[in-house]
């Protein structure tokens, strides 16, 4: 049976990062500068594949979507993160507090089967060129990304549902700079059993469900790429999939690492230094890295810069 409180919670205290005052301001600018980078970052990866006609292909179209759940659950989390640096007491509201985990488990779920799909669409060209275009049509493209929004806002509401009926011991204090799933379990006082459960078998199945769809697009590009006779067309078929494995490898090993490490070894401070990196780093680097290896995408801002300049120019 559940236990009861009379304190009927209205807020918790988000103990931050750090409690060492001298960090801070430190701290503050740092993630700022990171925040600030990731919105530019993201929102113009979303704008250039939007506009320029030559990143209309279906590798784009799922980068577009990939800069918005990037962008999503990372502003889900920092501005609050930030304003806490500057104000005295760490306070978020007991519903703004569902609110938050709501989104950030949407999205960091929707963005792990769009990797499945920009995974699916590398094998397609790599593996059936002749049939791309046929096979990744538009309304195939839409299917896609759709069934990863609409899976990741069932999975948020059920677990952000489920875990906020039940109750809370009245003390309010949670070990994170956000609301995560963990901290608030530290907090209930009801049979958590019955959640658990459910958060177990739904991260199992999203996370091996997606590495699978992953690994075996990989396996056969790499034995498809091995069958190529020219040298130049591996070499082009590599590059066209490297900034999507080096995204996967960093986004599925900062979650594996965050989310199977044994419960005998696990911390807060731990969970605290892997959230930082997959909440505010990766968001930062997948544009990053998307721009820096990518031919069409730097011709792309490189034109939109000089219409942009032109344009100021002139005035």
């Amino acid at each position: 049976m559940d236990k009861h409180n009379l304190t009927v919670l209205t807020e918790f205290i988000l103990i931050g990062i750090t409690d060492r005052p001298e960090l801070q301001a430190p701290l503050f600018g740092l993630f700022l500068i990171i925040y600030m980078i990731s919105v530019v970052g993201n929102l113009g990866m979303i704008i250039l594949t939007k506009i320029d006609s030559k990143l209309q292909t279906p590798m784009y179209f799922f980068l577009r979507h990939l800069a918005i759940t990037d962008l999503g659950y990372s502003t889900t989390v920092e501005p609050k993160m930030l304003v806490n640096f500057v104000v005295h007491e760490n306070a978020i509201s007991y519903y703004f507090c569902a609110i938050q985990l709501a989104f950030f488990i949407m999205f960091i779920t929707s963005e792990l089967f769009i990797l499945s799909a920009m995974s699916y669409d590398r094998y397609v060209a790599i593996c059936n060129p002749l049939l791309y275009t046929v096979i990744m049509s538009q309304r195939v493209c839409w299917v896609l990304v759709a069934i990863p929004y609409l899976y990741g806002t069932f999975v948020s509401l059920l677990i952000t549902i489920k875990i906020f009926n039940l109750s809370f011991c009245g003390y309010n204090i949670i070990s994170h700079f956000y609301c995560d799933i963990p901290p608030l379990f530290s907090l209930l006082c009801s049979n958590t059993h019955e959640i658990e459960l459910i958060i177990l078998i739904l991260a199992a199945f999203d996370l091996i469900s997606s590495l699978l769809i992953v690994l075996v697009s990989y396996l056969f590009v790499f034995i498809a790429i091995l069958r190529m006779n020219s040298a130049g067309g591996r070499y082009k078929a590599f590059s066209s999939c490297g900034s999507h494995l080096t995204v996967v490898i960093v986004f599925y090993g900062t979650l594996i690492f965050m989310y199977v490490q044994p419960k005998s070894s696990h911390s807060f401070d731990i969970d605290k230094i892997a959230s930082i990196f997959y909440t505010m780093v990766i968001p930062m680097l997948n544009p990053l890295i998307y721009s820096l290896r990518n031919k069409d995408v730097k011709y792309a801002l490189l034109k939109t810069w000089k219409k942009i300049s032109n344009v100021f120019s002139k005035v």
